[in-house]
């Protein structure tokens, strides 16, 4: 790695990545989506959440990241403007592509980092799970997600209920990627989604985990039950809340990352017999 130009597959060569994988064989593939995120929020928050995970965490661990996927499972945000969204299953297709490719060169251990929060994981897991099962067993593949590895600080740097266009996933831009967010628009309303769907429908994506039941909405009601995107306030949204959400997050992964590169899988050999 002291001898390449970057973190980057997109920007090195081939003959850069064969000499890689003769020292390492761990890719980090971050996912996003494009879709709305409130009046403030650019449409590709997630995938700058993906990019800026895996180039600070990739940098810090000697390792190379496949450029961001930048479309996502999105159909619930398809009502608004500039939103774009694979369907579930194309999706794990593409997953499970970019999987076989890497494999095939030598990449032997595979962390995806989910930007979308929560809704991308149904296809990310579906296609690593299979794919781990019927083609590549020798291949140990991880997901890493914001709504998981930032439970332990959220607390501590967030006023509100965390929800779509809220104010760490939207300070995680203004920190990483200043002028994209609208901070003229950052918004004060709440939905509330109790009372719409269920006392039991998470309201707070990075709050304490309490007993919650999942009950997906279509982009048509969405738009009628946040008119403006926005699910969760982000007035007091803020490039130092960013900082610390951000840096926080890439402790978790580069510590993550150096279990990885000594871990075989759980009992030492993933190959079939």
């Amino acid at each position: 790695m002291e001898n390449l130009k970057s973190i980057w597959l997109n920007e090195l060569t081939w003959e850069d990545v064969e000499e890689y994988l003769k020292e390492d064989d761990i890719a980090i593939f971050p996912v996003g989506s494009l879709e709305q995120h409130g009046p403030a929020g650019p449409l590709g928050v997630d995938s700058y959440a993906a990019i800026a995970l895996a180039e600070d965490t990739a940098k810090r661990t000697n390792v190379l990241s496949t450029p961001p996927l930048w479309f996502g499972d999105s159909v619930h945000h398809l009502a608004f403007p500039g939103t774009v969204s694979l369907s579930t299953e194309t999706l794990i297709n593409v997953v499970k592509d970019v999987i076989r490719s890497l494999a095939r060169h030598g990449f032997k251990k595979v962390l995806i980092i989910n930007g979308h929060k929560g809704a991308n994981l149904a296809a990310l897991e579906t296609a690593c799970k299979n794919i781990r099962e019927f083609e590549l067993p020798e291949v140990i593949l991880a997901i890493a997600d914001p709504m998981h590895i930032a439970k332990g600080i959220a607390g501590e740097i967030k006023d509100f209920k965390e929800h779509h266009a809220g104010e760490l996933e939207i300070s995680h831009v203004m920190h990483k990627f200043p002028g994209l967010v609208k901070e003229d628009k950052l918004t004060e309303e709440v939905v509330d989604l109790a009372s719409i769907f269920s006392p039991l429908v998470a309201e707070d994506l990075l709050g304490p985990s309490g007993d919650t039941i999942n009950m997906p909405w279509n982009s048509y009601e969405q738009k009628k039950f946040a008119p403006s995107g926005s699910f969760s306030p982000s007035m007091k949204a803020s490039t130092k809340k960013g900082k610390k959400y951000h840096d926080y997050m890439v402790d978790r992964l580069v510590d993550f990352i150096n279990h990885l590169k000594n871990y075989q899988g759980p009992i030492g050999n993933t190959a079939k017999k």
